[in-house]
């Protein structure tokens, strides 16, 4: 992970926004975006006609992926400083969420509070990093006030599930709305949810359809196109779902709400990410990739770097293209930072979230 180029030739994203003091902190920590995602340097994916042909030729060999998948966890490791760097690079891709039926604005506040000072200011210090922050915040639409007020000044966006997050079976124009509603709020990522019958039925129109209608209302807003994978039976469903929210003009793909029984897994994820990379080099369109729900442990967060890395290159290790959807891998992040500078391991609530 330490490699200077990356699989497909391109170098290292260059960043002089944060100053690493080590000379051998690799690429990971110097791209450390320190104020939150932007958009601005790739065209946003357009979408295509829908192409059935392409989109039901995609298969999903499920033995060897597994293998793939299994090989990764020991095979990348990483250790003392390039650890930490890989580290403070997870969390500049995390979009800090919190979607409980208990939130209130007071626990928005805190929460975006800890999404501008995701590390404490001595650990930051220590590792030669002036500043560092999430990638995005990620609430409920009644909470999309309270999070733009608190993250004023930054360049941290508000992101918002939408679309009857997360079963998705509300009323079709009503969730069309929600999304327009949650732009008008100020989110600028939509977190959508698509109908999962679509893809068990194989109702392969419908669902570019409804995709097409959720960017659509996003307008300038990024939508990010939530499969809820742990329901659609198959990886070959999950390939070809994955390719026909890409056709529609999804600007992500993500795996899971984190509220089904089985949420973002690494064969998951590769077959997502081989559809991405197929995508991109059909078309030339860069699509983003977030898995959610499940990944609590800075390992877990070092593999899944790994993965995309291997996969599609350091292009999309940049939070323009890659996010976790986690809160709690945070707090295990930073536990490992100050071990990294203290030699000791805290207490978890020396971390708090909100």
């Amino acid at each position: 992970m330490d490699s200077q180029t990356a699989e497909d030739g391109t170098q290292p994203p260059n960043t002089s926004a944060a100053n690493p003091t080590s000379k051998a902190t690799p690429p990971a920590a110097q791209s450390a975006a320190p104020q939150g995602a932007t958009h601005g340097d790739l065209p946003r994916n357009p979408g295509i006609a829908l192409d059935l042909d392409w989109a039901l030729g995609v298969e999903a060999n499920t033995s060897a992926i597994e293998r793939r998948c299994a090989s990764l966890p020991g095979r990348r490791s990483v250790k003392k400083e390039y650890q930490a760097a890989w580290l403070l690079k997870a969390i500049s891709l995390i979009d800090l969420t919190t979607l409980s039926g208990d939130d209130t604005e007071a626990r928005v506040r805190r929460l975006c509070a800890k999404a501008r000072q995701p590390v404490r200011a001595d650990i930051l210090s220590a590792l030669g990093m002036d500043s560092l922050t999430t990638g995005a915040v990620c609430v409920y639409h009644d909470m999309i006030p309270a999070a733009v007020r608190a993250l004023h000044g930054t360049q941290i966006p508000v992101a918002a599930v939408s679309t009857g997050f997360p079963a998705g079976l509300s009323p079709f124009h009503l969730r069309v709305e929600e999304i327009r509603e949650s732009v008008r709020a100020g989110a600028k990522e939509i977190d959508i949810v698509i109908s999962r019958r679509h893809v068990l039925s194989g109702n392969w129109q419908a669902l570019y359809d409804e995709m097409k209608a959720f960017r659509e209302a996003c307008g300038d807003a990024h939508v990010k196109a939530i499969l809820a994978t742990g329901e659609l039976g198959t990886l070959r469903n999950v390939a070809r779902a994955s390719m026909i929210c890409m056709m529609a003009g999804a600007d992500f793909i993500k795996t899971s709400t984190g509220k089904e029984g089985v949420n973002a897994t690494l064969p998951v994820s590769l077959v997502m990410i081989r559809a991405i990379r197929d995508y991109y080099e059909r078309t030339g369109f860069h699509v983003g990739y977030k898995p959610a729900g499940g990944i609590s442990k800075a390992k877990d967060a070092l593999v899944y770097l790994s993965l995309m890395k291997e996969e599609l290159g350091n292009r999309w290790l940049q939070p323009d293209l890659f996010r976790f959807g986690a809160s709690s891998l945070l707090g295990d992040i930073e536990r490992q930072l100050e071990h990294h500078v203290t030699g000791a391991y805290s207490a978890g609530y020396r971390h708090p979230m909100a």
